[in-house]
């Protein structure tokens, strides 16, 4: 069982969609996703304070203050489409798929080469294969559907 998309955008583990899409975060020069909303979850697994706020809860309470990011802080980008999107339902607007595919290209080239391991292989790989359902789902007019 895994996330399947039509235009072969992507079939795969949803856990392998998350590391993804956080890889994209971080070669787009955005936060963490796990620090922004819809993904952020105090006290939840990856809360990157949790441990620390045991010995140093009011210290601690000043950055939860400020989590989670809201994606309205940051500046307009489509990729926040792709990266704030459910990974079990759902779809791409057709007028969405050609700027994210855009984005993505931009990308591409900042991603890293080889198998990465974890049911994702390679990165760019899998990206140039969003990039094309994108394309494809765009020429015929169509949204990306998220199964």
């Amino acid at each position: 069982m895994g996330l399947d998309t039509t235009h072969g955008c992507w079939q795969g583990a949803y856990s392998a969609f998350m590391r993804w899409r956080e890889k994209l975060c971080e070669v787009a020069g955005l936060p963490p996703l796990m620090l922004m909303e819809c993904f952020f979850e105090r006290g939840g697994y990856s809360d990157p304070f949790r441990a620390y706020a045991k010995d140093f809860d009011v210290l601690a309470e000043s950055y939860y203050r400020c989590l989670p990011i809201r994606w309205e802080a940051l500046k307009p980008d489509p990729l926040h489409i792709l990266l704030n999107h459910s990974d079990c339902g759902g779809e791409i607007a057709a007028l969405d798929c050609g700027p994210i595919a855009d984005r993505l290209e931009q990308l591409l080239p900042l991603l890293p080469k080889g198998d990465s391991g974890g049911h994702i292989g390679d990165y760019r790989d899998k990206t140039q294969a969003f990039i094309d359902g994108l394309r494809l789902a765009s020429s015929g007019g169509e949204a990306v559907e998220f199964h």
